[in-house]
């Protein structure tokens, strides 16, 4: 069968070569904490919108950093009893998409809030910028310390949408879930790991794993941002070790055992983007239930078969 990776047998015992810091969970508590702090001023802004069973919303909270995020926010009208809600992120560079494309989590009863990440295609706003992009480089965004990775802050924003929604009288706060597809995938088990009253996960051949791994593979695709970051301000490569350490922190396959969610994921075979050893190597640190959907012929793009699963499995919560 097609393979730019390691055969199969070897990706299900792989765990990862990137560095995993030795203060890791420290790290993280210290940063749920500041974002614990965090005023959250959620505001809600309603969007007139044809369909008449549904309520639509810009829904805009507090960062870190001064960042003011921006959701959009859809549910079922006239809600009687709180009901489960989708946490739903997109891929890099994107945004949050648009109404019609959440309504298949209102026909089954549920809300669904879909996060701009700051700095990317949407409208949330990036300290010291203005509102829209600074795009690219967001894995590299930050590196010269640990406390100012851009991803730490993204993370973060996750975390505070979902705490957020818990705090919605009518969204069950026992039933939140997350999902989306590369970024978005990252960004589901990312929520999920800081966030560990995640009900369930359902991450599409997620990014942001086992940096290390895709630089050796010599990825064409956003990893190749860590190439170009040495070849400007490390050309000889001296801070190789310092560098992927500090990536180590944002890296999912470290903060995979934090999960409790039940979650599942997947991964093509011949996926040049997010390669399946990366892929495993999350998945592979995992300590909850779990379940990995593997498609041989299939690169970083639409697959329908997990569509449906991840639709069937998030409908059964």
């Amino acid at each position: 069968m097609p393979m730019l990776d390691m055969p199969l047998e070897e990706l299900k015992k792989y765990k990862g070569q990137n560095p995993c810091p030795a203060d890791l969970d420290k790290y993280w508590d210290r940063a749920i904490n500041e974002a614990n702090q965090v005023d959250l001023n959620i505001e809600l802004k309603k969007i007139d919108y044809p369909v008449k069973s549904i309520e639509a919303y810009h829904l805009y909270y507090n960062g870190t950093k001064g960042a003011r995020i921006h959701a959009l926010y859809v549910k079922p009208k006239n809600i009687s009893v709180p009901t489960p809600c989708v946490l739903e992120f997109h891929g890099y560079t994107m945004n949050c998409g648009t109404i019609e494309s959440k309504i298949k989590w209102t026909a089954l009863g549920y809300q669904v809030i879909s996060m701009d990440c700051r700095g990317q295609g949407g409208h949330s706003i990036d300290p010291g910028y203005e509102v829209f992009h600074t795009l690219h480089g967001h894995i590299v965004r930050g590196i010269e310390h640990n406390e100012t990775l851009m991803y730490k802050h993204i993370f973060l924003d996750t975390y505070i949408l979902a705490k957020a929604a818990a705090s919605f009288e009518d969204i069950d706060k026992n039933k939140l879930m997350t999902t989306g597809g590369s970024q978005g995938g990252a960004l589901s088990i990312a929520c999920a790991a800081l966030y560990t009253d995640i009900k369930k996960v359902a991450a599409n051949y997620p990014f942001l794993c086992d940096y290390k791994r895709a630089w050796d593979l010599d990825c064409k695709s956003a990893f190749d941002e860590i190439k170009d970051w040495f070849r400007r301000f490390d050309p000889a490569h001296e801070r190789v070790d310092e560098i992927f350490t500090r990536l180590g922190y944002i890296d999912l396959k470290n903060l995979a055992p934090r999960i409790k969610a039940e979650l599942i994921v997947s991964t093509g075979l011949i996926d040049n983007i997010c390669p399946p050893s990366t892929v495993f190597a999350m998945y592979n640190n995992l300590k909850c239930k779990k379940k990995i959907y593997v498609y041989p012929d299939y690169t970083h793009e639409y697959i329908p078969h997990w569509e449906e699963e991840c639709y069937k499995f998030l409908s059964s919560v």
